[in-house]
């Protein structure tokens, strides 16, 4: 039996004011387990459709749906309780606290969950450990490498078990060795149960995972399963 969809988008269509299109009846399905990228040069569309399944923006029409929850008929609310639970983020510009330790800022994926301060504590520190910075906890942010801070994001991203890690050009503001030193602590958490979806301009970071689905013009124009190293 195949894994459950984590994610799907039914004909997504995106529309601004002024009739600009920039979702056109896009269909995706995304499962457990699965570590997908989603590939397509500046103004493909990317950056909507990450705002989309993050629930950061709704759909002007078309079914999105995450963790079998029908976003059209969510209240905000509950959209807020999605993201804090369900949906972790990974950003291209880190978004850390820079006054904050690793282990205050990876703890603060936890703040709007109801999880008790000393338990945030615990589990932030379990998150650095699955990341390999359990040693750098007590660091604050601003004293630590653009590789290291990017490891303190995706832990922050994983510390609430979501069911999928959204990565916005992860590697982005990396040099190449520590870039492929995160698109590999990705699949190392993928191997480990967790479902990603990479979103990148990088066709080079796309290639070396399973899946790559290709966005062009607010269009799903490639969807293929390719080779990965071992």
């Amino acid at each position: 039996m195949s894994a459950a969809p984590v994610l799907e988008l039914i004909d997504v269509v995106k529309e601004y004011p002024g009739g600009v299109l920039a979702l056109r009846g896009v269909d995706l399905t995304v499962r457990e387990r699965e570590l997908c990228a989603i590939v397509g040069p500046s103004g493909s569309g990317k950056s909507t459709l990450l705002h989309i399944m993050g629930t950061l923006e709704r759909a002007s029409s078309g079914v999105v749906r995450i963790a079998d929850i029908d976003l059209a008929h969510a209240s905000e609310g509950d959209l807020a309780a999605l993201r804090a639970r369900r949906i972790g983020f990974v950003f291209q510009q880190f978004h850390l606290m820079e006054a904050h330790s690793a282990l205050e800022n990876v703890a603060t994926g936890l703040l709007y969950t109801g999880t008790a301060a000393p338990e945030r504590r615990r589990m932030a520190l379990a998150a650095l450990e699955r990341v390999g910075l359990s040693h750098r906890a007590g660091q604050t942010s601003a004293l630590l490498s653009g590789g290291e801070r990017q490891r303190v994001a995706i832990a922050r991203a994983i510390v609430s078990a979501p069911a999928i890690v959204l990565a916005d050009e992860p590697t982005g503001n990396l040099d190449s060795a520590t870039g492929a030193e995160i698109i590999g602590l990705l699949r190392t958490l993928n191997a480990q149960g967790t479902t990603v979806l990479v979103i990148t301009h990088d066709r080079e970071i796309a290639a070396v995972l399973p899946r790559r689905v290709e966005l062009r013009d607010g269009r799903l124009v490639g969807d293929e399963l390719v080779a990965a190293p071992a």
